[in-house]
């Protein structure tokens, strides 16, 4: 396949990358599930019973440590998140590198490289600053930046914060108590 029929086509990761929002989209309503999940069992007193085991391998996978199990899976969620975007990232990169040089080779493109030669160096000062050769590159909009997936992640982020500040505040008020204070 050339590189003229990645950028006319689109084929190749595109279909990779849209699949990847939308298991973007089910990974988040997982998590949202299993997270009301260990709410319900935590709230029933699930901690207390044998079978709940909140225990993970620590960093370095030679013993286990206590783990707030709800953290956990928040981990997962990111960790299964942003390698999906890698998917989306690099079919983005490729696409606007081909299209820049569909034959694959290095050529003029205003406001990011141009191909000078020694007489034009000389003209210029012996200056090797860029913007004496490449010039400014007409602003760019991008079409596919999907503001709807950009705000829910905050929010994910946020809620995951909020939750996370709680119990802290519980975590202090607590220590604050046995102190006697």
């Amino acid at each position: 396949m050339k590189n003229a029929d990645f950028i006319d086509k689109d084929v190749c990761l595109k279909d990779l990358a849209e699949q990847s929002r939308n298991l973007i989209k089910e990974i988040d309503l997982a998590y949202k599930l299993a997270a009301r999940v260990i709410e319900l069992a935590e709230t029933n007193d699930a901690k207390d019973s044998k079978l709940w085991d909140n225990s993970i391998l620590n960093s370095r996978g030679n013993g286990p440590k206590k783990s707030n199990l709800k953290k956990s899976a928040e981990e997962a969620r990111k960790l299964a998140v942003e390698q999906l975007k890698q998917v989306r990232y690099f079919y983005k990169q490729a696409h606007w590198l081909l299209s820049r040089f569909p034959e694959g080779k290095l050529r003029d493109v205003e406001g990011l490289v141009k191909l000078v030669d020694i007489k034009a160096i000389e003209a210029a000062d012996w200056s090797l600053t860029p913007g004496r050769y490449v010039g400014v590159a007409p602003e760019e909009v991008d079409e596919n930046f999907d503001f709807e997936e950009a705000l829910h992640d905050i929010h994910i982020e946020l809620q995951g914060l909020n939750t996370e500040a709680i119990e802290l505040a519980e975590k202090i008020a607590r220590n604050f108590e046995e102190l006697g204070a």
